[in-house]
């Protein structure tokens, strides 16, 4: 079994790798394409008792009951609303399907290690663990997010972390 690792995100010198770009609030992020299944609009989920916060609830996707996170709640960016431009992101990580909210999407970008600088460290404000960087290309920055880390953080308890 694979375990998780930020090297497997950042592409090696000279290679490049494809992120999703999309927005939360103001600002933009992205995931590596290799984790997107597909793109969906929002629509209504059934909640779970209990369940944290950022965890909307279950769709049923052809059969296969995914969780659907808001990434906007998630991430403690204000209150989400929900209209024609919110986006599911469905995730395949370690074969568990997961929904991912976000504001909108903008596009797949293109980044090489070059581009790709390390996350600062910001004390304990924010949780860099699940970061694999700053991406930047011309005026944009995308904060790029370690999905399989963040995934199956205990906090989430979505993914079972394989041990090695």
């Amino acid at each position: 079994m694979a375990t998780l690792s930020t090297q497997s995100a950042i592409p090696s010198h000279g290679e490049s790798l494809e992120y999703l770009a999309f927005t939360l609030g103001k600002e933009e992020y992205g995931v590596s394409i290799q984790k997107v299944q597909e793109l969906r609009g929002y629509d209504a989920v059934t909640q779970i008792a209990n369940a944290p916060e950022f965890i909307k609830g279950v769709v049923n996707l052809r059969g296969i009951i995914v969780p659907i996170i808001d990434m906007r709640i998630k991430f403690n960016l204000g209150t989400p609303t929900y209209d024609q431009f919110t986006v599911v992101v469905i995730l395949n990580i370690n074969n568990r399907v997961v929904g991912m909210v976000v504001d909108s999407v903008s596009d797949v970008i293109t980044l090489t290690t070059e581009q790709i600088k390390p996350a600062p460290e910001m004390g304990g404000a924010v949780d860099t663990n699940y970061l694999v960087g700053l991406g930047t290309v011309d005026e944009r920055m995308l904060i790029l997010v370690d999905i399989d880390r963040l995934m199956s953080s205990n906090e989430m308890g979505l993914i079972q972390q394989h041990a090695a």
